[in-house]
């Protein structure tokens, strides 16, 4: 077999600005390869966030350096595909780009190995462009540039030897916009960060989630709303804040940002955790399954894959009325927060590790067979 370890490997990431469910995996790749060299369009950790990345100085693209980029880095949109073609990865046998957005579009070699880990193809120019973009770039030259995205992001997919994919979900919207295949490799959840509860549950929901348009937390809020014998707490902050707080009852908790020590308290005391997004995997539900949590759940996107019968509750669409049907079903369940607990651990992180170290040792030794050249009658006979 292959050893990786003495690989020349470069890593890259969209953009390190926050610890979310990409950059846990992108923690893991690191782990696998500690001498790997890391990439990104920018760069703006403070030191005392780069433990996940092991506090290794990055190779950020020509964005990072750009006016107010800091702050509006996103606004750089129509440039990404420029910038992260110029980063310079000619010295490096294996790239593998933990890709969202554009990351999978560096340019490579024949004779190096790209594999793109994919978290999802670009949301924000396919299925959720009028959720995630200003309605100020919603004219035709907007939906122009647009239009543009979404062929570079196709053709920029050819550049990639492997794909794999965060979940059947992703990896059939792979199929869709990519036309290629891909393996699936479950992003990792650390159980030990959420260990099971130790006292019955109290009686409130929990929901935790960024407040952005798709992860419709109002869906969340409208049904308890109208349920006022229930109890919610929100747990999260985003530029849909405004919009829910005008919607909160009596019944309704709205906490804000908090630590992950202190979502982890709420998530053992819950009585069940309601997630109403399509998501692409779907970490936070598979943490509080961790804490012994049953979950109420959307059954559409990733979440179908992971949510079992014994663990909780699928509401088959995204209205209010499916949910206070799930709520209800939830009510005369009875769930085992230790077979909530111990599920989770097909996703630890060590098993993650493994999977994907053993997968790119066999599409290196494959690329390594495929690099040799032909034998021909001649070196035959030598």
């Amino acid at each position: 077999m292959v050893n990786i370890e003495r690989l020349k490997v470069a890593v890259i990431h969209d953009w390190l600005v926050n610890y979310g469910g990409a950059e846990r995996v992108l923690e893991q790749i690191l782990g696998i390869f500690p001498q790997a060299e890391l990439f990104c369009l920018v760069d703006f950790l403070c030191e005392q966030d780069r433990s996940f990345i092991f506090h290794k100085q990055s190779h950020p693209s020509l964005i990072q350096v750009l006016p107010f980029a800091r702050r509006y880095f996103r606004y750089y949109l129509p440039l990404m595909p420029l910038a992260i073609e110029q980063l310079d990865l000619r010295e490096f046998d294996v790239v593998i780009s933990s890709s969202h957005a554009v990351a999978k579009g560096v340019i490579t070699s024949p004779e190096q190995l790209h594999i793109a880990y994919v978290h999802s193809p670009m949301r924000y120019i396919w299925d959720l462009q009028e959720d995630y973009l200003d309605r100020s770039l919603r004219s035709s030259l907007g939906r122009l540039l647009f239009h543009y995205l979404r062929s570079w992001d196709v053709y920029s997919s050819f550049r990639v030897d492997h794909f794999i994919a965060n979940s059947h979900f992703i990896r059939r919207r792979i199929s869709k916009i990519y036309r290629r295949n891909a393996k699936v490799i479950y992003p990792p959840v650390n159980g030990a960060n959420f260990p099971l509860k130790q006292a019955p549950a109290e009686d409130f929901y929990l929901t935790v989630s960024r407040l952005v348009p798709y992860k419709r937390v109002d869906l969340i809020v409208e049904a308890f709303a109208q349920m006022p014998q229930r109890r919610l707490v929100i747990i999260g902050d985003g530029p849909e804040r405004s919009h829910i707080l005008k919607k909160l009852t009596p019944n309704i908790t709205y906490l804000g940002y908090q630590t992950q020590a202190q979502v982890r308290e709420y998530m053992q005391r819950s009585r069940g955790f309601v997630f109403a997004a399509i998501e692409d995997f779907g970490i936070s539900p598979l943490e509080a399954l961790s804490c012994g949590t049953p979950v109420i759940a959307l059954g559409k996107g990733g979440l179908q894959e992971t949510i079992t019968s014994d663990t909780g509750i699928l509401f088959p669409a995204q209205t209010v009325a499916s949910l206070q049907t799930a709520i209800d079903q939830f009510e005369q369940r009875q769930f085992d927060p230790q077979v909530c607990h111990d599920y989770v651990q097909r996703f630890y992180p060590d098993r993650f590790r493994q999977q994907l170290k053993q997968t790119i040792e066999q599409y290196y030794l494959k690329h390594s067979l495929n690099k040799l050249p032909d034998i021909t009658e001649e070196d035959e006979d030598l």
